[in-house]
């Protein structure tokens, strides 16, 4: 699964400091289950923007695909739902 997510489009017009920053977080440990996640997620945005760096919509849910890789089938789908909760409350 790794290779198709290097092989993403999505990754073809990043920058090269976004890219760069993609390649330190993927090389990171990763959480294995939801409780996890958030933070690491938000520590990571926290360190983009510190760096300026900003991520698209479409970007940051590459960042969750390469995050939700090693996580059972049941924590991805707790992920997808969070995730979806915080698009709905960002959207109203």
């Amino acid at each position: 699964m790794e290779n198709d997510f290097w092989n993403n489009p999505g990754l073809k017009n990043m920058s090269p400091e976004k890219l760069q920053f993609l390649m330190n977080f993927a090389s990171k440990e990763k959480p294995t289950n939801i409780k996890d996640m958030m933070p690491f997620l938000l520590g990571t945005m926290n360190a983009a923007k510190t760096n300026n760096i900003q991520f698209t919509d479409p970007e940051t849910e590459l960042l969750v695909t390469l995050l939700k890789q090693n996580m059972s089938k049941e924590e991805s789908e707790k992920a997808d739902k969070i995730i979806r909760l915080m698009k709905d409350r960002k959207q109203n």
